[in-house]
């Protein structure tokens, strides 16, 4: 899959594409029926699927007080995208200009002009331009338009809202079924206090990329990637109270890991499924028999 940053420098070569357009925030299962029914028509079409996508959620600039965290990283949304069969990818950078531009200088400059759009999908319930005048139903006057439904999944609306929702209650299973994956944090590994390796339960400290959403407090059951492979991790969310608090800290300890170091290395950790809430032990020795049954847990669970 091709990936551009911004529309500008774009010069395609081609005469016509199918495009879909949408923030796509965490690529749940309804936008990959967007993005997979634009692939779909692409082919038919025998035209290059190109996703138009922001590099940021549109609410940072529109009302960044109301602006929600995200659920994913950009470059992870981008690898979702190419599973699912896109050619290109345009990044466009959510600006003050872009969210003034009207819905026909957008559609004129970026979807005619810039993607050579021969017919767009979006979702139901996605409008851009100015005042969101550009709803589905005004491309519908303009260009071949595919509006997908919403999408149903066990009983709920799948939307980013109630993925969010649901990480932010420590609920990832149901998270991960709208998602159609385990919920992924995604970020870096930094020093920490190494209270874990004291314990005898050394712990990589997760340092976020973006302003993700992060779990209740808790620990769960979770598997992560690293440089050197993929390791079953028990995952602490929380201010560690029994050993003194302090910030929230996002904390795996990597079972059966070869002890390479992790430090300044990027991972991304799977959280699927929480084991206990955060909680206040009478001393260290109670702490380290309740880690001991955590890593237990999770190896039953995860192996």
């Amino acid at each position: 899959m091709l990936v551009f940053l911004g529309a500008a420098g774009l010069r395609p070569e081609w005469d016509g594409s199918v495009v879909c357009i949408g923030t796509f925030d965490g690529v749940h299962l309804g936008h990959q029926k967007v993005v997979s029914t634009a692939v779909e028509e692409a082919r038919r079409r025998s035209l290059p699927s190109v996703v138009v996508t922001f590099d940021r959620h549109p609410a940072s600039v529109l009302a960044p007080e109301r602006c929600p965290p995200c659920l994913a990283t950009v470059s992870s949304n981008l690898r979702r995208f190419e599973a699912l069969g896109a050619s290109v990818a345009v990044v466009l950078p959510f600006d003050r200009s872009l969210a003034e531009r009207s819905a026909g200088q957008f559609f004129e400059e970026v979807l005619v002009g810039s993607v050579r759009a021969e017919a767009i999908v979006v979702g139901h319930d996605f409008a851009f331009g100015k005042g969101r005048e550009g709803t589905p139903a005004w491309l519908s006057e303009r260009i071949a338009t595919t509006v997908v439904p919403p999408l149903q999944q066990g009983g709920c609306r799948v939307s980013s809202s109630a993925i969010r929702r649901l990480v932010a209650e420590g609920i990832p299973e149901r998270a991960s079924e709208l998602l159609g994956r385990p919920y992924c944090l995604e970020g870096v590994v930094v020093a920490g206090e190494r209270l874990g390796r004291r314990l005898g339960y050394p712990t990589a400290n997760l340092g976020l990329a973006c302003d993700q959403v992060v779990p209740a407090d808790g620990v769960y059951a979770g598997r992560c990637r690293t440089p050197f492979g993929e390791f079953a991790a028990a995952v602490s969310i929380g201010t560690r109270p029994t050993v003194g608090g302090g910030r929230r800290a996002i904390e795996a300890h990597l079972l059966d890991y070869p002890g390479r170091e992790l430090y300044g290395s990027a991972v991304e950790l799977d959280v699927l499924s929480r084991i206990r809430g955060q909680e206040t032990f009478d001393g260290v020795e109670a702490l380290k028999r309740q880690m001991a049954l955590d890593v237990q847990k999770v190896r039953r669970m995860v192996g």
